[in-house]
Order: C-alpha cells, then structure tokens, then sequence
C-alpha cells in the first residue's frame, strides 16, 4: 500500500484551505500515493480551540458539495482519499466526522470520532456530539483500512475493535499541539506520549498505524506536525518535521501476517475475564 499523509497549516479562509490541499493531493498522486490522508477538520482552522456558534456555518453534509468535490479529486487523481471534515447531520446535530471515497470517485462511507475532549483548546463537546455507527474499517482498493479520529488515538479499546474489524491500517487524522503557557519541554513530553501510545496501537494489534496532524499557529495553540507512518513492530518508516508537507510511505501489508504469528496477541486473548471493562471505575456502572 502506497500511502501519503498531508501534513498542513490552515488559515480561516476555507476556500484558500481547500486550494492548498488539492496541490497537495496532486503532489501525493504524482509520488505514487495509492493512499491520501487528510488532517483533522482539514478544511478549516481548528475552531474548537474558542466557542463561537459562527463556526456552525461551516458545518457539511455528507454527501454535499464538500464531498463531492473531494470526489472529483479521488476520480481525477486515481486514489483513495480519506478526509477528515464537520458534518452537519441536522441544524444543531454535527459531528468530527471523515469521508472515505474511492478512486472512482464513489463515496464508500463516513466514520464519526467517538471520544469526544473538552478541554482548554480543545472544546469539542460544544461542536460536536460522539459519534453513534461505531468502528469503521473500509475495504477499499489499496487495503483495508480502519478510520479514527484524534482523541480516539488515546483508547486503546477503540484502536483493538477497530483492527478486529480487519483493518491492515489504522488511521488518525490530528489536530494536537501545545498551548502558548506550556513549555517546549512540556510539548516534547506529549508529543512522545503521543507518538509511544500509536505505536502501542500498532504493535499490540498487529498492524500499521498512520498519525497525520496540522502545523503552524492559530491562536493560542502550536501545532507541532511531526506526523508519521509506524508497522506492526512498532518501528516509525516516515516521519514528517514541523512544516507543510506531503509524506510518503510504502507499506507491506503481508509482513503484518508474519508480525501476528510471533506474538499472537489476538490468539491468546482471554476473553471471559475482560468483562470488567464493559464497567466504569471500580467496577461500576
């Protein structure tokens, strides 16, 4: 599977957001991409950082003009696109959501974040209610891929159901960075937390892992890029740097088979005694 992760600042002009991207995407496809993966809410600045009802206007629907002409770019381009954008389901009912669209152009589904933050920077809750189809994998023309979203990144409940859903790939397009009272040591310490806990992903499910996330400043938060390709071994193959940048990274699905026969994870699960996680802290409700 050839993959690239577009890697992007974003300004409050959507329409020059959208410019930028599909060069980009042109760039991924001229490299070969099979793959092009989007960064969170990648057609608009990361407005969850403030709480404004304005940003409501930007929400889409799914299908919609948005999608449609990410359509177009899948066709035109020959790849899958995953893309990453707010969804607007009904007035006052949005979701963090993402489209996955074929090279043909057709749109094969959508995938709804189901951990939704609220935190300083990060207010979530007040654009978005969880998602509500659950874990996705889409079998699309490159490989089978499982689609999450940021926050999600940090459960490893999710990243397990979804690979058990088949997923050769597990995708997770960011929006993380460090607010401006935090210090660069601060940012160093999360941004490996960050990078160890996807790994982890990778190494005890048995599969890729692919984080792409946004740079640049917009407003009080840094976002710090660094986005990046790891295997079933956990081993990085591409890691981008601080700027806008498109990665490419070839991946060896069929090594993933042999990953699984050395430590299989999935083999010695013990089922009967998890049923402690279906509750909250201390076995409660």
């Amino acid at each position: 599977m050839k993959l690239s992760l577009v890697q992007n600042v974003a300004t409050p002009d959507s329409g020059e957001n959208l410019s930028a991207t599909r060069n980009m995407v042109r760039e991924a496809a001229s490299n070969g991409a099979e793959v092009v993966l989007l960064q969170e809410l990648f057609h608009t600045p990361y407005f969850c950082r403030e709480i404004d009802p304005s940003w409501f206007d930007e929400a889409n629907r799914i299908p919609g003009p948005l999608v449609d002409e990410l359509s177009a770019w899948a066709r035109e381009e020959g790849v899958v696109l995953i893309a990453p954008l707010f969804e607007e389901a009904a007035p006052g009912l949005c979701y963090n959501s993402l489209v996955v669209i074929e090279k043909d152009g057709s749109l094969l589904g959508r995938y709804r974040k189901m951990h939704i933050p609220d935190d300083p920077g990060f207010y979530e809750k007040y654009y978005f209610r969880p998602g509500d189809e659950g874990y996705r994998v889409f079998d699309t023309s490159a490989g089978k891929i499982g689609t999450l979203i940021c926050w999600d990144q940090w459960f490893p409940e999710a990243a397990r159901l979804t690979a058990m859903k088949g997923a050769d790939l597990l995708v997770y397009p960011t929006a993380i960075g460090r607010l401006s009272e935090e210090t660069l040591t601060q940012e160093a310490t999360y941004h490996d937390a960050w990078q160890t806990i996807q790994r982890s992903h990778a190494i005890a499910n048995g599969c890729f892992v692919a984080a792409v996330n946004r740079v640049g400043q917009e407003g009080d938060l840094h976002f710090w890029g660094r986005s990046f390709v790891c295997g079933p071994m956990g081993q990085i193959l591409a890691e981008a740097g601080t700027d806008p940048q498109v990665l490419h990274c070839e991946l060896d699905v069929a090594s993933i088979r042999k990953q699984r026969q050395t430590w299989p994870f999935f083999r010695d699960r013990r089922t009967d005694s998890y049923g402690g996680m279906l509750h909250g802290w201390g076995g409660q409700l």
